[in-house]
C-alpha cells in the first residue's frame, strides 16, 4: 500500500466559484466527524475517475477537520487482469470467472490489508478491487464501520460476477452507488446514492488564461483550432466505444467541411486493456489525417481541448457516471452522450446537449451536425450546461451528500 500525493484544498475557495453558503454548510455537516478517522482505499492513484475524486475529497475533508487518509493498493498485473474481468462482468460482459482469478484476487487483497496500520473508525473501499481486504480488516479494526463505494454501472451484471462481489458486499455496513438504478443489485444492509462531481479548482477544470491556452493549443499540433472539432475524452476502454464515435464522426464529416475528431484518453494504472484498445483505435484512424488519437495528456491540455472543442461526445456503452460530461459542460461545451449510466442525469436533451441510444451511431452523427451548423445553439447549450453543473455536479454538493451518508452510517453502527 502507498499514499499518493495530495494538493492543498481550502473549502473557503469554493465559495466564489459555486455558492457562498457551501463552506459553512460543509463545516456543520463535518462536525459529527471531528473525532473520527476515515480511510479510503482504491486501486490506483492516476488515470481514473475514482482517483480524481479522492484527490479532491480527502484534502477538503482534512480542511474541514475530519482526519482522512487515502491508500492505494500495490498489486500485480495478474491481479489487475482479474479485477478488470470483474469490472467488465459487473457491467454485463466477459469470460467466466475462474478459480485462478479468485485465488489471485484473494491473495493480493489480503496482502494489502495486512499492510494497513493506524486507527480508523470508518473504512471506505472503492470499487471491486479492494473488496477482498474486508476479511483481514474486520479483524484488524473490529470497531470500524465499513462502506463500499461502487462507481461502476450495475444495470445488468453477469450473475457469477455479481455473486462473487455480493459475498463481500452483504457483510459491509453500507454501500454508496452513483445512481439509484444500481441499488437493486447491491446486497448491503443499506445503500445511498451520491452523484459524483467535478472539482472546479483542479487543473483539468480551472479557468485558463489566454497565454496558457495558446501554448497548449500549439502543443496539440497538427490539430487546427481554426476548423471545427469534435472531441471525446475518456479512458481507452471497450465500454467507451471510441470506434462508434469514429464511425459517427465520419458520417458527420460528409456534411460539415473541415471537421476534425480528437480521441484523447489516459491509461489507468489498474486497467490492462488500455494499451490494447489505444493501439487498435490508433491503427483504425492511422490513414485519416482528420482524426487525432492522443493519450496521457496533462490535465491542463485536456482542459483546453474540452474548451476549444465545438462539441464533446461521450458515446459510452456502459457508464458508472461519466464525469467527463460535466467537465465539458462546465467549460460551456455542449455534449452528445449515450443514454447510459449517469450521462442522462447531466445532459438535458435539447437544452445543453443531445442524448442518443448507446448503439445509435447515425443518431450521434445527426446530433453533431445539428450543433456544428448552429453556432447560436452551441452558445446557448454551453451556457445552460455551465449552469447545470454549477447547481448539481461540483465538489461541495458531492461532499455534502457523502458526509451525510457517513454520519448516518457511524450513528447506526454505534
Amino acid at each position: 500500500m502507498h499514499t499518493p500525493p495530495l494538493p492543498d484544498r481550502s473549502v473557503e475557495t469554493y465559495a466564489a466559484i459555486t455558492d457562498p453558503e457551501w463552506p459553512e454548510r460543509l463545516r456543520t455537516l463535518a462536525k459529527p466527524l471531528s473525532e473520527v478517522g476515515i480511510l479510503h482505499v482504491s486501486s490506483t492513484a492516476t488515470g481514473g475517475g475514482v482517483a480524481e475524486l479522492l484527490r479532491s475529497i480527502v484534502p477538503v475533508c482534512r480542511d474541514l477537520g475530519v482526519r482522512s487518509d487515502w491508500l492505494v493498493m500495490d498489486a500485480t498485473d495478474e491481479f489487475f487482469e482479474a479485477t478488470k474481468a470483474i469490472h467488465n462482468g459487473l457491467q454485463g460482459s466477459g469470460d467466466p470467472l475462474t478459480e485462478a482469478m479468485k485465488s489471485t484476487y484473494r491473495a493480493v487483497t489480503e496482502r494489502n490489508a495486512a499492510e494497513i496500520d493506524g486507527r480508523y473508525d470508518l473504512v471506505v473501499l472503492h470499487d471491486p478491487q479492494p473488496l477482498g481486504m474486508l476479511d483481514r480488516l474486520e479483524d484488524r479494526l473490529p470497531a470500524a464501520a465499513f462502506v463500499w463505494r461502487c462507481h461502476v454501472d450495475l444495470t445488468d451484471p453477469l450473475p457469477e460476477y455479481l455473486a462473487f462481489v455480493s459475498d463481500y458486499v452483504r457483510r459491509f455496513d453500507h454501500a454508496i452507488v452513483s445512481r439509484s438504478a444500481y441499488e437493486a443489485n447491491v446486497e448491503a444492509p443499506s445503500t445511498s446514492v451520491v452523484h459524483p462531481s467535478i472539482d472546479p479548482l483542479a487543473e483539468k477544470n480551472r479557468a485558463v488564461d489566454e497565454g496558457t491556452a495558446t501554448a497548449e493549443r500549439d502543443r496539440m499540433a497538427p490539430i487546427s483550432f481554426d476548423d471545427p472539432i469534435v472531441a471525446q475524452v475518456s479512458r481507452f476502454d471497450p465500454w467507451k466505444d471510441q470506434f462508434g464515435t469514429l464511425e459517427a464522426f465520419r458520417l458527420a464529416r460528409e456534411q460539415v467541411s473541415g471537421l476534425q475528431l480528437v480521441l484523447a484518453g489516459g491509461m489507468a494504472g489498474d486497467d490492462p486493456e488500455g494499451v490494447e484498445i489505444y493501439e487498435r483505435v490508433a491503427r483504425t484512424a492511422a490513414d485519416d489525417p482528420d482524426v487525432h488519437v492522443l493519450t496521457d495528456l496533462p490535465d491542463m491540455r485536456v482542459n483546453v481541448l474540452q474548451r476549444e472543442a465545438d462539441v464533446v461526445v461521450q458515446k459510452s456503452l456502459r457508464e458508472g457516471f461519466g464525469l467527463v460530461v460535466s467537465e465539458a459542460l462546465w467549460k460551456r461545451t455542449p455534449v452528445v452522450g449515450s443514454t447510459v449510466g449517469g450521462i442522462p442525469l447531466q445532459i438535458e436533451h435539447g437544452r445543453n446537449g443531445y442524448l442518443v441510444g448507446p448503439e445509435d451511431v447515425p443518431g450521434v452523427a445527426t446530433s453533431l451536425v445539428a450543433l456544428l451548423e448552429n453556432e447560436d445553439q452551441r452558445a446557448a447549450f454551453g451556457a445552460n450546461g455551465r449552469k447545470r453543473v454549477r447547481e448539481r455536479f461540483v465538489l461541495p454538493r458531492q461532499l455534502a451528500d457523502l458526509l451525510e451518508a457517513l454520519v448516518t452510517v457511524l450513528r447506526r453502527d454505534r
